[in-house]
């Protein structure tokens, strides 16, 4: 630690308002990035939730160092992490398209609220470190996150005489390095005769044609049909 600071680590006036306007700063500045980005929790936002995590940090420390009371100082702050999730949940939306937006800034809006606490608690080498790693992570990081490209999943179609049928396939499916993400199993009863069908999502680790896949999974004994399928039942999309 830095021994300039001991002096702002005691419960006074002085070091209050240090740590409050510590907590400005650092919210300001990750806030700041959120706001030029046009994110849903911007500036003041991130302000907002650093302030109040840095009251209820010193609170906690208020009640235990100055008035005496028999509690526990750091229960508080335990609190405010919990509240933090509900704040980054309203973040997050699911688009028309399935994906998801907002996971960035809840996280961001969590971490902001931690640094809040290291700052009421006098950990100012802790948040001011933690603030600088947020900003790394959300100007700098970003770029190298959209050059690592992923698979796109694929819904497929299998219709099947029988549940060994599909289990087989599904096997094989698995073995070619495909990560199978949701699974919905129905049947009908066509002239007399149940006819199987199971609507599987897919997601490749590898580079990987569906169409070529689809075509291997067709040639199994038991498989009546396998074909490639756009969904658009969410419970089967996400």
């Amino acid at each position: 630690m830095l021994p300039f600071l001991d002096g702002l680590r005691d419960i006074n006036f002085f070091s209050v308002l240090v740590r409050m306007l510590a907590a400005v700063f650092c919210s300001a500045v990750i806030g700041l990035e959120r706001s030029i980005k046009n994110r849903p929790a911007g500036f003041r936002t991130h302000i907002l939730v650093c302030v109040g995590a840095a009251t209820a940090s010193l609170t906690g420390h208020y009640l235990y160092l100055v008035t005496r009371l028999p509690t526990d100082m750091t229960r508080i702050g335990a609190q405010v992490i919990t509240g933090l999730g509900f704040i980054g949940a309203g973040t997050i939306i699911v688009t028309r398209r399935h994906t998801v937006k907002g996971l960035t800034t809840a996280a961001g809006l969590w971490a902001t609220g931690v640094i809040g606490l290291a700052v009421g608690s006098g950990f100012y080498e802790g948040a001011v470190i933690g603030t600088i790693l947020v900003l790394i992570a959300e100007l700098f990081f970003t770029d190298i996150g959209k050059k690592i490209r992923s698979t796109p999943e694929f819904s497929a179609l299998i219709n099947y005489e029988n549940k060994q049928s599909l289990d087989h396939a599904l096997r094989y499916i698995k073995d070619r390095d495909i990560t199978i993400t949701a699974l919905q199993v129905s049947s009908a009863n066509d002239s007399g005769e149940y006819v199987y069908s199971a609507l599987v999502r897919l997601r490749p680790n590898s580079n990987l044609q569906p169409a070529q896949l689809m075509d291997e999974v067709r040639d199994m004994t038991g498989i009546l049909g396998a074909d490639v399928v756009k969904v658009k039942d969410k419970r089967i999309a996400e």
